[in-house]
């Protein structure tokens, strides 16, 4: 299966921010927040089709999320993971003393992974935390 490498950044949208307040535990928050948006140019590349599970993968960890077609652009070789447990698993935790990880520019390896299944957000963190990765 082919494989990429893109540019990851992460950061606040409405919709994560609406469905945190629904639930983090609720359907709407891993809809909102378990997906990567990617340029129609990388899924090309990727071999892909849009609204399938890929594997997300950095020197820091690695997750498995649902492709869309990115809403801003065009920006060929940069990802997007909204703000949460997703983003999380792949940015490093280092937060060099202020408290925050840096969420922008992590290099990482996307590949198709049609028959994984993205974690709702509490099964990723218990995962998370029984593997000793966060």
């Amino acid at each position: 299966m082919p494989k990429i490498t893109l540019n990851l950044i992460s950061g606040r949208t409405i919709q994560q921010g609406v469905s945190m307040e629904g639930g983090k535990n609720k359907p709407a928050y891993q809809e909102a927040c378990g997906i990567i948006e990617i340029d129609p140019a990388d899924f090309k590349r990727l071999s892909a089709w849009r609204n399938t599970n890929v594997r997300v993968t950095s020197a820091h960890g690695s997750v498995v999320v649902k492709a869309v077609e990115a809403t801003q652009g065009p920006h060929p070789g940069i990802a997007f993971i909204p703000l949460g447990p997703w983003a999380n698993a792949v940015v490093n935790p280092k937060t060099f003393s202020t408290g925050m990880p840096t969420f922008k520019g992590v290099p990482v390896t996307v590949e198709p992974a049609p028959d994984e299944k993205v974690l709702d957000a509490i099964t990723l963190v218990q995962t998370l935390c029984r593997s000793g990765k966060r």
